[in-house]
């Protein structure tokens, strides 16, 4: 209990008032509020109150102070601020609860409060637009989550969701303060709680520039999209020595964790960075494509790469056998604007391929099979890595445009344990559940169920080409046949003769684009060159688009 001496205050009757003799006087310090008598002598010394605010406030940027500062330098490590400073245009931070601390007073926190307690919090802007951020400050108890931090981080995260801008987190955290307890816990269930609420209404961004471990690395994979960066960032529930001691594995740091192991096996993360300013740039480059919220269309920028622009090259790219591969991103680079594409997830399910790029500067979302890496086959992996791309995109009001040439789902006992049913169909209620403006594009095979899932007339796509080699057909020529006809062959005086004939008049009457155009399945069939003008005008066509799914709470992913 605080007792503040008032003596020497007028009332409003103009006489001063006197507390009773058995109030006890206390001197003002900096733990108290302001004694009047203090208030009286700040108005009259200005400077000093103007060089007080100063001082506190470097010593809020100080962190945990500049012998922690220069051991980061020396891993090549940048602070909290200098990543926010890198992030941000120059001088567009604001900056919120700089001068919030911790209020544990146990196991000796009570001496160890640090103006801002371990993470940076305010908004400012990337190539104008207005995003919030949240960087934790290692210099600070290891950037350890407390009560307070939580609290920092969830007013940002409030005020994202109700002025509708991108939330972007530089993650650096040692994971919960065990000083705190159930408080930092409950601090970090009420960070995933806003994440989830936020999901679908704003863009959600994390890097992890070092530990995440146990809780924390849940608000990174609740977000939207997760970049980390090589041998300095790690996220695992349970560290190596905890591994060791429950399976007997033994394994490092960077195997259970690393970047590199995010990014090519779990593919929890987006993208790993060879430093943190290349983390940092890649963040700026992806939110250039991405609109503030749900309700605005995505940002759209001036060309100058021609709308009739041509690309000889397409007509011939399609090897004449085949089974012969090709990169499909070179069909992509010959369509967008300037040839430039932003990929997402480049080393996770290979065989697909998501990112972004603009066509006549409209921001899209790219969905592709790879042919160069497993023949383009869907499988687990690759049906979860297209789905979660399609639902973000449809969330922000992306177009899709998808390039198809697959062969089917890929078969096998270890996909089918796995649950290939289960994960393709994610794919499949993905692109039926999206109402933004879809255009796909079969550039060869269109196999079975493979047809259906990627983005077919039947799952409400908008607009949908073929080129002239696409084989849109239940499996390829050479199995059906040898299902139709292979008993059959038997009895031939040449099977394989008699094989062959039949394969070509399959290709004839079925595994060609024509039968599916006759029905209205293929809008048209077009020449690949001329890809890119017949993409744009389709996306033109439907800027205007209108569509909706019935009413209902939510749909049930086939999780």
């Amino acid at each position: 209990l605080i007792f503040i001496d008032h003596s020497g205050l007028k009332t409003t009757g103009g006489q001063y008032y006197s507390p009773p003799s058995t109030v006890r006087r206390q001197t003002f310090t900096d733990n108290c509020y302001p004694h009047p008598k203090q208030l009286r002598e700040d108005r009259m010394n200005t400077s000093d109150r103007l060089e007080r605010l100063k001082n506190l406030r470097e010593q809020a940027k100080l962190g945990g102070g500049t012998e922690k500062i220069e051991k980061l330098h020396a891993q090549g490590r940048l602070t909290a601020r200098e990543r926010i400073g890198l992030l941000l245009d120059q001088d567009s931070f604001e900056e919120f609860d700089m001068f919030k601390t911790h209020r544990c007073t146990d196991f000796g926190m009570e001496q160890n409060k640090i103006p801002g307690d371990g993470v940076v919090t305010g908004h400012g802007t990337i190539d104008g637009r207005i995003v919030y951020v949240f960087a934790q400050d290692f210099t600070v108890l290891g950037g350890s989550l407390s009560e307070t931090i939580a609290e920092k981080i969830c007013k940002i995260m409030d005020l994202a969701t109700k002025n509708g801008a991108p939330v972007i987190g530089l993650n650096d955290s040692g994971g919960a303060r065990i000083q705190e307890g159930i408080e930092s816990l409950a601090g970090y269930s009420d960070i995933f709680l806003r994440n989830v609420m936020a999901s679908g209404v704003v863009p959600q961004i994390s890097a992890v520039f070092g530990p995440c471990a146990g809780g924390a690395v849940y608000s990174p994979a609740l977000t939207d999209f997760v970049v980390m960066v090589k041998n300095n960032s790690y996220m695992f529930l349970t560290g190596p020595k905890v591994v060791k001691s429950v399976t007997h594995e033994d394994v490092t740091v960077e195997e259970l964790g690393g970047a590199d192991m995010h990014a090519s096996k779990s593919g929890v993360s987006d993208y790993t960075a060879a430093s943190g300013p290349d983390a940092i740039a890649y963040i700026r480059k992806l939110i250039s494509y991405l609109p503030q919220n749900n309700i605005e269309p995505p940002p759209a920028l001036n060309s100058e790469d021609p709308v009739t622009r041509t690309a000889a090259q397409l007509n011939s790219l399609i090897p004449e056998n085949i089974n012969e591969a090709y990169d499909m991103k070179e069909v992509i680079r010959h369509t967008v604007d300037d040839g430039d594409f932003f990929e997402v997830k480049e080393h996770f399910a290979p065989n697909i391929i998501v990112g972004f790029a603009r066509y006549n500067g409209m921001s899209v979302g790219i969905v592709a099979n790879q042919p160069a890496h497993y023949s383009g086959v869907l499988d687990i992996d690759s049906s979860v890595k297209g789905a979660r791309f399609v639902r973000f995109c449809d969330c922000f009001n992306i177009p899709i445009v998808t390039f198809v040439d697959v062969p089917g789902f890929l078969p096998g006992t270890a996909q089918e344990y796995g649950g290939v049913i289960r994960n393709g169909a994610k794919i499949l209620y993905a692109y039926a559940e999206a109402t933004v403006p879809k255009v796909t594009v079969i550039t060869r095979k269109a196999y079975g169920g493979a047809y259906c899932v990627m983005s077919s007339k039947h799952l409400r796509g908008d607009i949908n080409y073929a080129w002239p080699s696409a084989e849109i057909a239940v499996m390829g020529a050479k199995g059906a046949v040898g299902v139709l006809y292979g008993r059959q062959a038997r009895k031939e005086e040449n099977p394989e003769a008699f094989l062959a004939e039949k394969e070509q008049e399959y290709q004839d009457t079925v595994a060609n684009p024509y039968v599916a155009a006759q029905r209205g399945y293929i809008d048209d069939i077009i020449e690949p060159a001329n890809s890119r003008l017949r993409i744009i005008r389709a996306l033109g066509l439907l800027e205007n688009k209108r569509d909706s799914n019935p009413m209902k709470k939510h749909g049930n992913i086939p999780l």
